[in-house]
């Protein structure tokens, strides 16, 4: 079966490819910058504010334990935010986008 050629020029001017391409990059850059502050929110508070990261929260567990452990279930939530958002809007954008080219 020989394989398509695409037209790649034309798609990359395609009004939806456009927007696919605008909404992912703003997506993804504005989480980016949300989860490139907030990893180094703990060493800068450590540093900074080790008074804070000492509070005990329960027993002898403090807040700096307590901030580092939120960064993985910050991550969690933010790759399925970002699952729920890329099959919602991205993967219909790019559906409509392939059924045009078959």
């Amino acid at each position: 079966m020989a394989e398509k050629q695409y037209d790649w020029a034309k798609i990359a001017k395609d009004p939806r490819f456009v927007e696919l391409h605008h909404k992912k990059t703003a997506f993804l850059f504005g989480w980016w910058i949300f989860s490139t502050l907030y990893y180094f929110l703990l060493p800068i508070g450590a540093a900074y504010a080790p008074g804070l990261f000492k509070i005990k929260v329960i027993g002898v567990i403090n807040f700096g334990y307590v901030f580092a452990l939120s960064q993985f279930f910050v991550s969690w939530a933010l790759a399925l935010y970002y699952a729920k958002i890329a099959n919602n809007d991205f993967d219909r954008l790019t559906r409509e986008l392939v059924n045009e080219l078959q």
